[in-house]
């Protein structure tokens, strides 16, 4: 992978239009000092989400919002993978909400499928990718495991938090603290990997 390209300052596009998302990501930006824009106030598209890969679908995002809006843009694509559905729902994570974004029929979808199955370890993904004008893109992924729970629990976080308990913790993203989410949570380790390699010397 080499050296990852250094982002000293000035404007970063964030090329989502989730806004759970971009509040996370915006939190996590906060403390570098870096002035962020997201792709939606740029009016920037949401463009088709077509890679068959966490990272593909980052790096599809990051290079279109770059290319488009002549900023170094980062984008992040992101989901939950549970092993007892064949790795489902996976990159389809949102899809599975459908258009209005529902993510209690998603949730009960998982665990009306996951009734009949014994295990129900599963993990949340995160792929960061950094892209510039110039196509240079570079890329970052991060996972954390656990277990879904028997039903919903907990009013924070988004997506499938409530159903999600991680490894060493007796409560689901749902319930947990945001702060003690951010610290562990599958985007704070692509996160970490991300500063590392682009923010920090």
């Amino acid at each position: 992978m080499g050296m990852a390209r250094r982002f000293s300052g000035g404007k970063l596009v964030v090329a989502s239009h989730n806004p759970g998302k971009l509040r996370e990501i915006v939190e996590l930006l906060a403390p570098f000092g870096i002035e962020v824009v997201s792709a939606g106030a740029l009016g920037l598209p949401e463009p088709a989400e077509t890679e068959t890969s966490f990272i593909g679908n980052a790096r599809l995002k990051a290079v279109a919002a770059a290319t488009a809006s002549g900023l170094p843009a980062l984008a992040d694509d992101s989901g939950l993978e549970v092993m007892a559905l064949g790795r489902d729902p996976g990159i389809y994570s949102a899809r599975w909400a459908g258009p209005g974004k529902d993510f209690g029929s998603a949730m009960a979808r998982v665990l009306n499928l996951l009734k009949d199955q014994k295990g129900r370890r599963a993990r949340f993904v995160s792929a960061l990718a950094l892209a510039w004008p110039d196509g240079h893109c570079d890329e970052f992924e991060g996972d954390v495991w656990g277990d879904i729970v028997d039903a919903p629990k907990g009013a924070h976080g988004f997506g499938y938090d409530p159903i999600f308990r991680p490894d060493g913790y007796n409560v689901t993203f749902g319930e947990m603290d945001p702060a003690i989410k951010h610290a562990i949570s599958h985007r704070a380790v692509a996160f970490r990997l991300f500063v590392a390699g682009c923010i920090q010397n």
